[in-house]
């Protein structure tokens, strides 16, 4: 056997580079093996040093796997909520998808078939019975490298259609308690129905706006899981004013790109500029990375959002209007729609690894963990973040 040649760190190390359903298959061979790959230690360095991606695609009750950046083959998943009438991607966080079906949410790995249901909450419902109620709302998944945990939050509104106004209701789930727990109401409203959080520098990103009735600027807006408050997002400079302004002629979304925050700033049927964070949280840190011309597309182009680079770095993958996927070469400039792939409303990007949805939590006491937060919560503040409590 290769583990009575190779000392263990080699062996741990080549491993660890490796494709998660090769270790499944690896671990079943000796008692050494299945030792090493079981580990906390090695699912930690087999999620950092992992090579491994997946384009997930959702439509309806139907999942599919590709692997990215080939996109040669669509697979369908064997998803866990296989009875649900309709399923809901509401993120990916180290190898960890979590969906929903209307009467179920889970954390799952499509890689080692595990999965974890989340106890179920019920959406609020106002008693007021003189509103004309429409209801929004919007998930975000993601962890908290802090306390090693996976959180998810739940924001609904309920707006009133006569006068604009609406009433916010947040709850946070984790995985470290196995419950819920309500926190405070919030005075803005997403701008886009259904969009998920996305997940960046230990935040989720959203954009929304103070009241929803198309004349208020809209403003980037998170949520830090660590220390599980709100805060706003600034836009670049060359952002201000009239441009960010809710309406349906011009769009602007965010996004992650390389592990930045990214923004998109669709200017409808002119052009499409994309923007990066290259500090997080630093707002002379946004550089426009490049500008797409709205004739580059067959269609008039409603949504664009930038998934990942290619191997080689030339060339990026965007989904188009939720139905479309195209790689946008940096160079020359020009587009080109991938055939062949399913039907799909929904795409994200998914590492490949061991994580298991009930993921061990490092031990770390209350002390430590009060003075850890303190210092995250004055450096947040220091780089010029505006909490909203």
């Amino acid at each position: 056997m290769a583990s009575d040649v190779l000392p263990s760190e080699i062996l741990t190390e080549i491993f660890s580079r490796l494709p998660p359903q090769s270790l499944l298959r690896f671990r079943s061979t000796s008692e050494s093996l299945k030792s090493i790959i079981d580990s906390h230690n090695f699912t930690n360095l087999h999620l950092k040093n992992s090579l491994n991606l997946n384009l997930i695609l959702g439509h309806k009750t139907n999942l599919f796997h590709l692997h990215f950046p080939n996109l040669t083959t669509a697979i369908p998943l064997n998803h866990p909520l296989s009875n649900a009438n309709g399923i809901k991607l509401f993120g990916s966080c180290n190898g960890l998808l979590c969906i929903s079906s209307k009467a179920e949410i889970t954390f799952w790995n499509p890689n080692i078939r595990k999965h974890r249901i989340i106890p179920n909450l019920p959406i609020p419902i106002p008693q007021s019975e003189t509103k004309a109620h429409y209801a929004l709302f919007t998930y975000g998944f993601g962890f908290d490298p802090l306390s090693s945990d996976y959180k998810l939050i739940r924001i609904s509104w309920f707006i009133d259609l006569t006068n604009f106004t609406f009433d916010s209701y947040v709850s946070l789930f984790t995985s470290k308690t196995n419950s819920w727990k309500v926190l405070p109401s919030i005075e803005y409203v997403i701008c886009y129905a259904l969009t998920m959080g996305v997940f960046v520098e230990n935040s989720l990103h959203w954009m929304m706006v103070k009241k929803p009735d198309g004349l208020h600027q809209r403003l980037i807006f998170a949520f830090n899981l660590t220390l599980e408050v709100f805060n706003e997002v600034p836009f670049p400079d060359e952002i201000r004013g009239e441009e960010v302004i809710c309406n349906r002629s011009f769009e602007i979304n965010v996004a992650d790109l390389g592990g930045c925050l990214c923004l998109i700033v669709n200017y409808q049927t002119t052009k499409i500029d994309v923007w990066v964070m290259k500090e997080y949280g630093c707002k002379d840190s946004w550089c426009k990375l490049f500008t797409l011309m709205g004739s580059c597309f067959v269609l008039p182009v409603i949504s664009l959002i930038p998934l990942g680079y290619s191997s080689d770095g030339k060339k990026l993958l965007f989904e188009v209007n939720h139905k479309k996927l195209v790689w946008y070469d940096l160079k020359s400039e020009e587009v080109n729609y991938i055939e062949g792939i399913p039907n799909f409303d929904e795409a994200m990007i998914c590492v490949g690894s061991l994580v298991l949805p009930s993921f061990p939590v490092e031990n770390c006491t209350k002390k430590e963990n009060r003075t850890s937060k303190s210092k995250r919560r004055d450096d947040f503040l220091s780089r010029g973040f505006k909490l909203t409590l």
